[in-house]
């Protein structure tokens, strides 16, 4: 079952999100103070699916505890939702810098504070999925130099990029920015999901069956995403390439406040901050190519 750790030290709030969360079929555990918090985290790091925190709340704050959930790293890939009643610009921007993944807002809607946190255990299950993959690869990936892949499928993608990650210094944060923009590429680009369809699917819990029935469509069997490895001695790129016509990814590179309520949308801009030293789109936005430092 998955589990979710509420902070907060409002026992009303407590009350309302276990009702929402438990109808849902998702577990939580309840804590008041942020100290307690990290102490119950770092006991148990592989317990939580997601974290459901208040950002106001006496002694710790929310803020002082996802900067030391974020600065551990047993326990950064877990999915930090922030929770407020604070709605301001520099509040959001300022949560999800800090490496907050989503935002919800007091009072709740039942409906939204759902589809959130399911959207942030998916993106935990899909770490944990591409974290064993990568530990099965071998060490033989740091001796390629050049190579042309391509997958068709989501499990396809993430098998790859867990692959492909490998091959660099820093995997655990490669790997997070090669799955986006590969199943980026493959959502938005070969299979034409378009942002608002992706609202409603998340909304129901329906993305991954939309996939498949769209991969299963004659008119995308013979779809690709193509990646193009390149080393030298500075540097790796990998060069993502779909067959969409493309998208304005202007809007996508860094964090927009008038999404930060949304149940995804910030993967490449979180790519972009934490995967790559640089992240750079080609005309007309079918193709992307990224570079890591050595």
């Amino acid at each position: 079952m998955n589990t979710v750790l509420v902070i907060d030290d409002d026992e009303f709030n407590l009350e309302i999100v276990k009702d929402y969360l438990s109808g849902a079929g998702i577990e939580t555990v309840s804590i008041a103070l942020g100290e307690k918090a990290i102490s119950i985290l770092q006991e148990f790091p592989n317990r939580f699916s997601a974290i459901l925190l208040d950002r106001m709340m006496p002694g710790m704050d929310g803020m002082e505890v996802l900067s030391k959930i974020k600065s551990d790293k047993s326990l950064s890939h877990i999915p930090v939702i922030m929770q407020t009643g604070k709605v301001g610009k520099e509040y959001m921007l300022e949560g999800l810098t800090a490496g907050a993944h989503y935002y919800v807002t007091k009072p709740y809607d039942n409906q939204t504070l759902v589809a959130i946190v399911s959207a942030a255990i998916r993106d935990y299950k899909s770490y944990a999925e591409v974290q064993v993959s990568l530990k099965q690869t071998t060490q033989t990936l740091k001796m390629l130099d050049k190579g042309l892949f391509s997958f068709k499928s989501l499990t396809e993608g993430r098998n790859l990029a867990a692959m492909l990650a490998n091959a660099c210094p820093n995997p655990d944060n490669v790997i997070l920015g090669l799955t986006e923009l590969m199943v980026n590429a493959l959502e938005h680009g070969n299979l034409g999901i378009s942002y608002d369809e992706k609202s409603k699917l998340n909304d129901c819990d329906d993305w991954e069956n939309e996939v498949m029935r769209r991969l299963s469509l004659p008119s995308n069997k013979d779809k690709n995403i193509y990646i193009e490895f390149n080393r030298n001695d500075n540097e790796i790129t990998f060069l993502i390439t779909d067959q969409g016509s493309g998208f304005d990814w202007r809007q996508y590179m860094a964090i927009c406040p008038s999404r930060v309520f949304d149940s995804h949308g910030r993967g490449i801009a979180m790519a972009n901050l934490i995967s790559f030293d640089q992240i750079e789109y080609l005309e007309p936005g079918n193709q992307v190519c990224v570079t890591v430092s050595l």
